[in-house]
Protein backbone atom coordinates (compact mmCIF):
# COMPACT_ATOMS: atom_id res chain seq x y z
CA UNK A 1 0.00 0.00 0.00
CA UNK A 2 1.17 3.53 -0.74
CA UNK A 3 -0.15 6.59 1.08
CA UNK A 4 0.26 10.36 0.87
CA UNK A 5 -1.39 13.34 2.56
CA UNK A 6 -1.90 16.65 0.73
CA UNK A 7 -3.67 19.54 2.49
CA UNK A 8 -5.27 17.16 4.95
CA UNK A 9 -6.52 14.71 2.31
CA UNK A 10 -5.01 11.24 2.66
CA UNK A 11 -4.80 9.03 -0.42
CA UNK A 12 -4.17 5.28 0.04
CA UNK A 13 -3.75 2.86 -2.88
CA UNK A 14 -3.64 -0.94 -2.98
CA UNK A 15 -3.00 -2.76 -6.28
CA UNK A 16 -3.50 -6.27 -7.61
CA UNK A 17 -2.78 -8.20 -10.80
CA UNK A 18 -5.99 -9.37 -12.50
CA UNK A 19 -4.61 -11.50 -15.36
CA UNK A 20 -3.64 -11.46 -19.02
CA UNK A 21 -5.57 -11.59 -22.27
CA UNK A 22 -5.07 -10.99 -25.96
CA UNK A 23 -6.55 -7.99 -27.73
CA UNK A 24 -5.71 -7.00 -31.31
CA UNK A 25 -3.05 -9.75 -31.47
CA UNK A 26 -1.20 -8.31 -28.45
CA UNK A 27 -1.00 -9.57 -24.91
CA UNK A 28 -2.36 -7.18 -22.28
CA UNK A 29 -1.82 -7.22 -18.53
CA UNK A 30 -4.81 -6.20 -16.41
CA UNK A 31 -4.32 -4.51 -13.05
CA UNK A 32 -6.82 -3.40 -10.46
CA UNK A 33 -6.39 -0.74 -7.82
CA UNK A 34 -8.38 0.33 -4.78
CA UNK A 35 -8.19 3.97 -3.71
CA UNK A 36 -9.31 5.37 -0.38
CA UNK A 37 -9.65 9.15 -0.09
CA UNK A 38 -9.83 10.25 3.55
CA UNK A 39 -10.59 13.80 4.66
CA UNK A 40 -8.35 14.52 7.65
CA UNK A 41 -8.86 18.28 7.34
CA UNK A 42 -11.31 20.53 9.24
CA UNK A 43 -13.26 21.49 6.11
CA UNK A 44 -15.72 19.69 3.82
CA UNK A 45 -14.31 19.03 0.36
CA UNK A 46 -15.52 17.68 -2.96
CA UNK A 47 -13.58 15.69 -5.54
CA UNK A 48 -14.38 17.15 -8.97
CA UNK A 49 -11.87 15.59 -11.38
CA UNK A 50 -9.01 13.13 -11.77
CA UNK A 51 -5.80 13.18 -13.78
CA UNK A 52 -3.73 9.99 -14.20
CA UNK A 53 -0.38 9.29 -15.84
CA UNK A 54 0.00 5.59 -16.61
CA UNK A 55 3.44 4.24 -17.57
CA UNK A 56 4.56 0.79 -18.62
CA UNK A 57 7.97 -0.87 -18.90
CA UNK A 58 8.01 -0.33 -22.69
CA UNK A 59 8.03 3.47 -22.24
CA UNK A 60 4.38 3.82 -23.25
CA UNK A 61 2.66 6.73 -21.48
CA UNK A 62 -1.08 7.21 -21.26
CA UNK A 63 -2.80 10.23 -19.75
CA UNK A 64 -6.36 9.92 -18.48
CA UNK A 65 -8.40 12.89 -17.26
CA UNK A 66 -12.06 13.24 -16.48
CA UNK A 67 -14.76 14.31 -14.09
CA UNK A 68 -15.06 12.60 -10.72
CA UNK A 69 -14.17 8.98 -10.02
CA UNK A 70 -16.27 6.07 -11.27
CA UNK A 71 -19.08 8.47 -12.19
CA UNK A 72 -19.16 10.16 -8.77
CA UNK A 73 -18.03 13.47 -7.32
CA UNK A 74 -17.92 12.57 -3.65
CA UNK A 75 -18.33 15.19 -0.93
CA UNK A 76 -16.27 14.38 2.16
CA UNK A 77 -16.95 15.99 5.50
CA UNK A 78 -14.14 16.03 8.07
CA UNK A 79 -13.33 12.46 9.11
CA UNK A 80 -15.18 10.85 6.17
CA UNK A 81 -13.65 8.70 3.45
CA UNK A 82 -14.57 7.43 -0.01
CA UNK A 83 -13.25 4.15 -1.45
CA UNK A 84 -13.51 2.96 -5.03
CA UNK A 85 -11.92 0.36 -7.27
CA UNK A 86 -10.83 0.67 -10.87
CA UNK A 87 -8.27 -0.76 -13.23
CA UNK A 88 -6.00 -0.32 -16.20
CA UNK A 89 -4.37 -2.32 -18.99
CA UNK A 90 -0.67 -2.38 -19.77
CA UNK A 91 1.23 -3.90 -22.68
CA UNK A 92 4.00 -5.02 -20.31
CA UNK A 93 3.93 -6.89 -16.98
CA UNK A 94 5.37 -3.87 -15.14
CA UNK A 95 4.26 -0.27 -14.87
CA UNK A 96 3.28 2.55 -12.58
CA UNK A 97 0.59 5.16 -12.10
CA UNK A 98 0.51 8.58 -10.49
CA UNK A 99 -1.65 11.65 -10.71
CA UNK A 100 -3.85 14.06 -8.80
CA UNK A 101 -7.44 14.81 -7.88
CA UNK A 102 -8.87 18.29 -8.40
CA UNK A 103 -10.92 19.26 -5.37
CA UNK A 104 -12.75 22.22 -3.91
CA UNK A 105 -12.81 23.30 -0.28
CA UNK A 106 -16.39 24.24 0.67
CA UNK A 107 -15.29 26.58 3.49
CA UNK A 108 -12.90 28.72 1.43
CA UNK A 109 -14.45 27.89 -2.01
CA UNK A 110 -10.88 27.48 -3.29
CA UNK A 111 -9.86 24.76 -5.71
CA UNK A 112 -6.79 22.66 -4.97
CA UNK A 113 -5.02 19.53 -6.18
CA UNK A 114 -4.38 16.44 -4.09
CA UNK A 115 -1.42 14.28 -5.13
CA UNK A 116 -1.98 10.60 -5.87
CA UNK A 117 1.31 8.95 -4.92
CA UNK A 118 3.13 6.92 -7.55
CA UNK A 119 2.35 3.22 -7.21
CA UNK A 120 3.79 0.21 -9.00
CA UNK A 121 1.91 -2.32 -11.06
CA UNK A 122 3.62 -5.71 -11.43
CA UNK A 123 2.55 -9.17 -12.48
CA UNK A 124 3.74 -11.64 -9.81
CA UNK A 125 5.08 -14.13 -12.37
CA UNK A 126 7.41 -11.49 -13.82
CA UNK A 127 9.10 -10.52 -10.57
CA UNK A 128 12.74 -11.59 -10.15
Amino acid sequence: MVQQVTRGIKISVITNFEGTFYKNYKIHYAFGYKVTIENQSKDSVQLNARHWIILDALNNVETVSGEGVIGKKPVLKPGESHTYTSGCLLTSPFGAMRGHYSMVNFTTTKKFDVAIPSFKLSAPFAIN
